[in-house]
């Protein structure tokens, strides 16, 4: 059984406080989340008339409109497992370059079933270490959309 990073250490605990103490004044209620930014892998000017080109970018998703398979595999991560395949908790590489950059480990991916699917699926949930830092996509890694949890 895997256990997400997130559980087992203080790092994001202690990340999540800092940033609310260093804060300042401020509404009580108010937490941040983590910094998100849109990202696209080539430029404009370094793109030629006739090449295409996917621009992604992260967005946030409110937690009530994920489809149902996707809180159910938030709540497996939650508990700690067990998973429904193998490949779920392992190191997510960010090889698009999609998410916010971080050092190898910081991400891992867990899968969000797809029903009538024979396999896997395209749908993903990636977290990072920080406290309730997860991502769904429905696209296999075209793009992002960062999980409110608040909504």
């Amino acid at each position: 059984m895997r256990i997400p990073p997130r559980i087992t250490t203080l790092g994001g605990a202690a990340a999540l406080l800092s940033v609310l103490f260093a804060a300042g004044p401020g509404p009580a209620a108010a937490v941040p989340l983590p910094s998100v930014t849109a990202s696209a892998a080539v430029t404009a000017s370094t793109v030629s008339p006739a090449t295409t080109v996917s621009v992604t970018a992260v967005g946030s998703v409110c937690y009530s409109a994920l489809p149902s398979q996707a809180h159910h595999t938030l709540d497996l991560i939650e508990a700690g497992g067990p998973f429904p395949y193998d490949q779920d908790g392992t190191v997510f590489q960010n090889r698009e370059g999609i998410l916010p950059s971080r050092s190898s480990g910081y991400y891992h991916e867990y899968t969000v079933v797809t029903p009538g699917s024979d396999t896997r699926g395209a749908r993903r949930i990636v977290t990072g270490d920080e406290v309730r830092e997860d991502y769904y996509t429905a696209d296999h890694y075209e793009s992002f959309d960062l999980v409110d949890h608040g909504c």
